[in-house]
């Protein structure tokens, strides 16, 4: 003891005055911290079960778990401290502070991280899923925490910030396990409307991925400037929708005109009168 109060630079004697005293207080500090970090490793592993069984992403999953773990750890330390007369309140408002400045030095990376954890727990998409995001299109390849990366039909790879998928409009095609098919075919005024109905309602019901049981539709849509225009409504399962599009297409373009139906394009008739 003599030794250390040596090292101190204290008289004999006085470091016993100083723990004999507050001997209470360091063990309720020692009991705080060990009690607490206990409770905190039970406390993070139980919510890392309980996401797994929610079966949330991985990275937001250990993200999360990390983050508890931090701020409880942080909390029991705090106490401690406190427990042994520290003042903490200038500690605590230097920390607020420097929380406050670094916050606004980084909002928009905060902001994209902040988004990352919506999209992570909320999950409007899924890595697969085909979407239209911030005016963009393309497969979802990953789901970061900054960044959602898109893989576009070409090829293309598109990184967009989380903080504006998040705020923005999100079309997902291929959440939903069918999706509706719209055409709208033109034949010319004079042509056999019956005729084209017929053929249409036709190529809609020989078509096998075509979902019958809903409420499929062939109708006159609109008298138009150059053409007399015929809705068509097709129920498919979402992963046949582009082949049932094409394919109709196609049958259309083949068949039409073989049944005697012209398929108009957009004409101007201009007359020109001759002045004696």
């Amino acid at each position: 003891m003599d030794k250390i109060e040596e090292m101190l630079g204290l008289k004999s004697g006085e470091l016993t005055g100083i723990i004999v005293p507050n001997l209470i207080n360091i063990l309720i500090a020692v009991a705080i911290l060990v009690i607490g970090l206990w409770i905190t490793k039970m406390i993070v592993k139980n919510l890392d079960k309980v996401l797994k069984k929610r079966e949330m992403d991985r990275s937001l999953r250990t993200f999360l778990s990390s983050l508890a773990s931090i701020g409880l750890k942080a909390l029991i330390v705090i106490t401690a401290i406190g427990q042994l007369g520290i003042e903490m309140t200038s500690f605590v408002a230097i920390l607020g502070a420097a929380g406050l400045a670094i916050g606004m030095a980084f909002s928009g990376t905060l902001s994209n991280f902040a988004g990352g954890v919506m999209l992570l727990i909320f999950k409007p998409f899924k890595v697969g899923d085909f979407v239209a995001v911030q005016g963009e299109e393309g497969v979802v390849s990953e789901i970061l925490i900054f960044n959602t990366i898109l893989k576009t039909a070409d090829n293309k790879v598109i990184i967009l910030a989380n903080g504006a998928v998040a705020n923005g409009t999100i079309v997902n095609y291929t959440k939903a396990d069918k999706r509706r098919v719209d055409w709208t075919f033109g034949i010319g005024y004079g042509d056999d409307l019956k005729v084209a109905k017929d053929l249409l309602t036709k190529f809609v019901a020989e078509d096998s991925r075509v979902l019958h049981e809903d409420n499929n539709l062939v109708a006159l849509g609109e008298l138009g400037d150059s053409s007399v225009n015929i809705t068509v409504r097709a129920w498919c399962k979402t992963e046949d929708y582009w082949g049932v599009f094409f394919d109709m297409n196609e049958r259309v373009y083949k068949e039409f005109e073989a049944a005697g139906l012209a398929i108009p394009f957009p004409q101007m008739d201009v007359h020109i009168q001759k002045e004696a």
